[in-house]
C-alpha cells in the first residue's frame, strides 16, 4: 500500500512592495498603537517640513527636539524627517543661491555647484564660511516661509488620510 501523497502546500502569500512595507506599514503600526490620526498627521507633516530644511546633517537633533517638545511619536518623526533626504538634497543649493541673493551676495554665489565650492575652499576658506553663512541665513528664512504652509497643509491633508486607515484596520 502507498501512502498518500500530501496535499499541495499553500501558496505563499506575497510579499508586500516595498513602498507598502517601509513606508505605509510603519506608519499604520502606529494607528494600531493607539496613536490619533490628528497626532500623525502632525507628526508626519512637521517631519517632512523638517526634514527639508537647508540643515545639512542637522535635521534628526531638529527634529527629535521638536517632537519631544511638542510630545509627539520621535520615531515617526524621524521616518518622515529622513524621507526627505534626497528633496533636501536637490534643494539645498538652490535654497544657498536664492539665500545668497536674499542677503545681499547673490553675485557671489551665481553659478555656484559642488565644483565651486571646492574652489573657493582651496582659494580662501575663511571667505568661504562667511558668504556661506550669510547663504544659510538667508536659505532659511525662504524655508521658513515655506515651511509654515506646507506643514499646515499636509497636517491637514493626512488627517482624513490616516483616519480613513484608522476605521479600515478597524
Amino acid at each position: 500500500m502507498t501512502p498518500d501523497p500530501l496535499p499541495p502546500a499553500a501558496p505563499a502569500a506575497p510579499r508586500p512592495h516595498w513602498l507598502r512595507r517601509y513606508l505605509a506599514d510603519p506608519f499604520l503600526n502606529l494607528l494600531r498603537t493607539g496613536l490619533t490620526p490628528r497626532s500623525l498627521a502632525l507628526t508626519v507633516a512637521l517631519g517632512i517640513g523638517l526634514g527639508l530644511a537647508p540643515l545639512f546633517g542637522l535635521t534628526t537633533l531638529l527634529s527629535t527636539a521638536v517632537a519631544l517638545r511638542l510630545r509627539l511619536n520621535v520615531a515617526a518623526m524621524q521616518l518622515a524627517a529622513h524621507l526627505m533626504s534626497v528633496p533636501q538634497l536637490l534643494l539645498l543649493l538652490p535654497l544657498l543661491r536664492w539665500g545668497a541673493r536674499l542677503t545681499g551676495q547673490g553675485a557671489a554665489v551665481d553659478g555656484l555647484s559642488v565644483a565651486r565650492i571646492k574652489q573657493l575652499w582651496a582659494a580662501d576658506a575663511g571667505h568661504l564660511f562667511g558668504l556661506l553663512w550669510r547663504a544659510e541665513v538667508g536659505a532659511l528664512a525662504l524655508w521658513a516661509l515655506g515651511a509654515v504652509p506646507l506643514v499646515a497643509g499636509l497636517a491637514l491633508a493626512l488627517r482624513p488620510v490616516f483616519a480613513r486607515a484608522l476605521r479600515r484596520m478597524g
